[in-house]
């Protein structure tokens, strides 16, 4: 399909995983919703995105998104694993309700878990 082989060259470049320049347009809430469902993992009060795949530069490009199109509050976990480093992104607590509000209606029932640990869904 045309379509999946343009979104394809945007987000591989030699066979690396990368964020294309232009992911402020292209985050929209029903792409962050798809990234929250695929790669999101719930902690103990925020959210993590698993963007272990990709450079330091890369996450903080995808960070600085959702720090200034979305108004969330993030940071960046470092984690070493086989010695080597990778990083992914936290959505801190005092985001989600936010977050909830951007996403919740893209996303499908069985994912909503996580956005809220809790699992109310007001």
């Amino acid at each position: 399909m045309p379509c999946l082989t343009e979104l394809h060259a945007l987000f591989y470049v030699n066979h690396v995983k990368v964020i294309p320049d232009n992911i402020y347009e292209l985050l929209t809430p029903v792409a962050l919703a798809h990234l929250i469902m695929g790669d999101g993992q719930t902690s103990r009060h925020g959210l993590v995105l698993c963007t272990n795949s990709y450079s330091i530069k890369d996450v903080v490009k995808l960070m600085n998104v959702l720090m200034i199109r979305y108004k969330l509050e993030c940071n960046i976990r470092e984690f070493r694993s086989n010695r080597k480093v990778e990083y992914m992104i936290y959505i801190k607590h005092g985001s989600m309700p936010l977050l909830r509000t951007i996403v919740k209606s893209y996303m499908c029932t069985s994912m909503l878990y996580k956005l809220d640990n809790s699992k109310v869904y007001n």
